[in-house]
């Protein structure tokens, strides 16, 4: 769900397309428990991680959750170097916890972003952190570089431009990303694209959805506009993903972000 969407009538979500819901409550944050299995966790090795999701009033598991953008639970897993991105769903249990199986590749630190919508709260974006020990391990953030240049997947040439042209915290930003070729692209997930942004040092994390789908240039390509707040100064690692043809598309770009002077 888009929380900033609001319509004066009854109808639905122009973005992603969920049933507007009238008069949300007061945000509250609700604690995410994960439990893993085994209790180590071991480079390479498989892992099953359970989400318990708890009431903030009651600290009683939450049982009924509203399906955005086709599932109950997105799941977003990126390693502290920036190098490891995963977007998954884990499956619901009978006990109300949602389960997932992956494996971390390498040791170091992950950050775990759940995105969910319990029934009678507000959408929810809640951040964890794991530690898979190892050789190697180090608690420092990565040192990125800015990468605007076209970037390619699967069957996806995807070019970045910015309006303004350098970003600035606190602004919104305007994103345009270009698809080529411009056929068989199709929705994902209930949505023409999703996004992942995050800073350098992982403190930040924001996931949203398209603002504008269009056809410019005669349909030479298709642009996916996103609109983007960054709230601090510093180089963020954003993550898109879109489907041609029924492959999933995932490609990053490094974007600084600059103060106004």
């Amino acid at each position: 769900m888009d929380p900033d969407v609001r319509s004066k009538a009854p109808g639905f979500c122009p973005r992603c397309g969920m049933k507007l819901v009238a008069g949300i409550p007061d945000p509250r944050e609700y604690p995410v428990r994960i439990l893993t299995t085994p209790r180590l966790l071991k480079p390479g090795a498989d892992v099953q991680l359970d989400f318990r999701v708890e009431d903030p009033k009651t600290s009683k598991p939450v049982r009924d959750f509203e399906i955005m953008h086709e599932k109950l639970f997105h799941l977003f897993v990126v390693s502290q170097d920036l190098r490891f991105f995963v977007h998954e769903h884990p499956q619901m249990q009978p006990d109300a916890s949602f389960r997932l199986g992956m494996q971390f590749p390498e040791p170091g630190v992950y950050r775990v972003l759940s995105d969910f919508y319990p029934k009678g709260g507000t959408p929810q974006l809640i951040a964890n952190t794991l530690i898979v020990p190892g050789p190697g391990l180090k608690f420092t953030p990565a040192k990125l570089r800015a990468d605007l240049g076209p970037q390619r997947s699967e069957n996806l040439e995807v070019e970045l431009s910015t309006d303004p042209p350098q970003p600035i915290a606190g602004l919104k930003t305007l994103m345009f990303f270009r698809l080529k070729p411009n056929d068989g692209i199709e929705p994902y997930i209930g949505a023409m694209g999703h996004m992942l942004a995050a800073s350098a040092d992982l403190i930040d994390m924001i996931h949203t959805h398209p603002f504008l789908v269009t056809d410019p240039a005669g349909g030479e390509f298709k642009q996916i506009q996103f609109n983007l707040i960054f709230p601090r100064e510093g180089m963020y690692r954003v993550w898109v993903q879109f489907q041609r043809k029924g492959a999933v598309n995932t490609v990053a770009f490094n974007v600084p972000v600059t103060v106004l002077k």
